[in-house]
């Protein structure tokens, strides 16, 4: 009887950490853009990006109109960041340079919406309507 209680205790304990990992599972389809890192490097700020293509299909060519605010709001910078080819399931590294910012000025940064969306040789919406934003940095990432 002890036996069987420690069971079924530990059958109730996993359930919501089985179900957790299946949630997380599911939340992780679409077009993962990070923002990883900002460092300062010869007179620009980098900006690191992980991107993850989770929908299933090749990404010929991506650009994102790219929207850098400094910390008080303003809009210092607007630029088209080319992540180019983006295979299906396969994590890409895109590092872009800001000229003439250190990170502290970096406030916030804005991803316009795809200029440039390619797959199976054409225009398509998938880097638009896939797009999931997230940033490991103290700089916000928005969309």
């Amino acid at each position: 009887m002890k036996f069987r209680r420690m069971v079924l205790a530990a059958i109730f304990v996993s359930l919501p950490l089985a179900a957790a990992a299946q949630s997380d599972g599911a939340d992780q389809t679409g077009l993962l853009l990070e923002l990883n890192t900002l460092q300062d490097v010869e007179g620009a700020c980098r900006l690191t990006f992980l991107i993850d293509n989770k929908t299933g299909s090749e990404i010929d060519a991506a650009s994102f109109e790219t929207v850098i605010f400094d910390a008080s709001g303003s809009v210092v910078s607007l630029s088209l960041f080319n992540f180019r080819d983006l295979p299906a399931g396969r994590p890409r590294v895109r590092q872009f340079d800001l000229p003439g910012m250190t990170c502290a000025g970096v406030g916030r940064a804005l991803i316009n919406g795809a200029n440039t969306c390619v797959v199976a040789g054409a225009d398509s919406q998938l880097c638009d309507d896939m797009l999931k934003l997230n940033s490991r940095t103290e700089v916000e990432l928005l969309g």
